[in-house]
């Protein structure tokens, strides 16, 4: 019997009692933590975070309205529209007012990284643009054991964790100094910058919120442009059928909307629908996509994308109008050519999910969320 298994026989063999999130977790407004400057320098020492995928926006030298957390006292950061969220233990600002900052109500009944992993546990996508936290999320009902229970829990939890995260960390590692070639590759040779819009035409998706069907045409938007085809999100054949502006091949996604400047590659003839959140970019006959696609991931793109892009809009954002203004250099088609060769090497390393580091990770994540679901199940106590 393991040690949980003894905990469970002692401190609750007949279930558990179910409470509202709400119950336990305290929530704050971040409005006196967000930053006043985008000035970011990665010189200075203050993290300005989004409860998004990004989570690390940049650093600022503000040393006023900064949330003291710390891993004796720590938060969870959530973001009140796509509900995503993020463990923190370190002193940070903000970038927005969608976001709440969640806090265990009492440390002796609800441990915080127990709730922490909970809330991973729940299966809960929005299905439109509103805040999330009070009316919805909070009200989903979770097991809570007695505390030992909650402590052994985490226990085993974060040892997966954190072996995630150390993949994690080599694979950032890896991108950095991925991302620094790709800047020395990219700008090797100076050719005149010009906009996008002389090279290229910029769509966006549907406005339209999916209705999600259990079959018919895949559908894309930011939180799975990584994975196009391996999306299980899809719309009907009716929807599909409205839109103007199909995706083909050779056609180039890139998020516009939350984590902006985030790039995929249409590659096959399947269809595929798009939401808002995404543009799509049709390079012309003097642009190659493959070469499009890392020219995005360069410094020099993504500098052109923040000066053009909605910081005080939420969530951020950049209009496709604005996208195309973006500068570009174009070399000949073989220096373009030159480039996705040299650089195809590196992006399969660092982002093929079949191979590498992704898919170890990836092969962990999955081990997690297995024990995760097996350890969380509890059967609710009567009477």
């Amino acid at each position: 019997m393991s040690k949980l298994d003894e905990l469970i026989a002692e401190f609750c063999p007949d279930g558990v009692e179910f409470v509202e999130l709400n119950e336990v977790l305290d929530y704050e407004q971040p409005t006196k933590y967000i930053v006043k400057s985008t000035n970011y320098d990665d010189s200075y020492t203050i993290p300005v975070l989004t409860a998004g995928q990004s989570f690390v926006l940049g650093y600022i030298n503000e040393d006023f309205g900064i949330y003291k957390a710390s891993p004796d006292s720590p938060v969870i950061i959530f973001d009140d529209f796509t509900t995503s969220f993020h463990w923190v233990d370190f002193n940070f600002k903000v970038k927005s007012s969608a976001m709440k900052m969640l806090r265990s109500k009492d440390n002796e009944i609800a441990n915080l990284r127990f709730l922490f992993h909970l809330m991973k546990n729940i299966n809960y996508i929005p299905v439109d643009h509103s805040r999330q936290w009070i009316g919805k999320y909070s009200k989903f009902r979770i097991p809570l054991p007695p505390l030992p229970v909650q402590q052994e829990i985490v226990r085993i939890l974060d040892n997966f964790t954190e072996l995630t995260a150390e993949l994690t960390a080599e694979l950032t590692a890896r991108r950095k100094q991925y991302e620094y070639y790709i800047d020395r590759v990219i700008n090797a040779n100076n050719y005149q910058h010009i906009p996008l819009n002389d090279v290229a035409k910029v769509y966006d998706g549907t406005h339209q919120t999916p209705n999600y069907t259990e079959s018919g045409v895949k559908f894309v938007s930011v939180e799975n442009i990584n994975d196009l085809y391996g999306t299980t999100k899809r719309i009907s054949e009716v929807d599909f059928s409205k839109y103007k502006i199909k995706p083909q091949p050779g056609d180039v996604f890139m998020t516009r909307i939350g984590d902006v400047g985030t790039p995929a590659v249409v590659t096959t003839n399947e269809p595929i629908a798009y939401y808002v959140s995404l543009a799509l970019i049709r390079p012309n006959k003097e642009l190659l996509p493959q070469y499009l696609y890392f020219y995005i991931k360069s410094s020099a793109f993504r500098k052109e994308l923040y000066k053009r892009t909605l910081h005080t809009a939420v969530p951020i954002k950049i209009n496709k109008e604005d996208i195309g203004k973006c500068r570009v250099a174009v070399p000949p088609i073989k220096e373009q050519q030159r480039v996705i060769a040299l650089l195809s090497r590196f992006d399969t390393l660092c982002n093929d999910i079949s191979s590498g580091l992704p898919a170890e990770i990836e092969a962990r994540q999955k081990q997690y969320e297995y024990y995760r679901d097996k350890l969380l199940t509890f059967k609710e106590v009567t009477g």
